[in-house]
């Protein structure tokens, strides 16, 4: 039976577990709930990027995500964060919905899915 890895495990919940070559990141929030949908997404972001080189992997190697935002309006903002980020030719498959997050300062909360180097 493959092992799991668990990175930043917590009582609630760990930040990453691998398995069979598959990294799987909990949802990422921001830091600095003041900042606007811009401002939050690039936060996330950088903090997936994180954890991704610390599982073994990176941003080209994402295999899904599901994206939650506070207002579905904000999606084209959100969009321009992400279309820098996203590596030209990687783009993964990806969900975008509105929802109530757990916290009412939070504009967004990312969930990646990666294959490891």
């Amino acid at each position: 039976m493959a092992p799991i890895q668990r990175f930043h495990i917590g009582a609630r919940y760990s930040e990453i577990a691998v398995h069979n070559g598959t990294a799987y990141l909990a949802g990422q929030v921001p830091d600095d709930a003041t900042q606007d949908i811009s401002g939050q997404t690039a936060q996330v972001l950088g903090m997936v990027e994180r954890l991704l080189v610390e599982a073994g992997s990176d941003k080209s190697r994402i295999l899904m995500v599901q994206i939650f935002l506070k207002d579905i309006g904000e999606i084209g903002a959100m969009n321009a964060v992400w279309d820098a980020w996203i590596p030209a030719g990687h783009a993964p498959p990806r969900a975008t919905v509105q929802a109530q997050l757990g916290d009412t300062a939070w504009r967004i909360e990312i969930v990646v899915t990666a294959a490891v180097a």
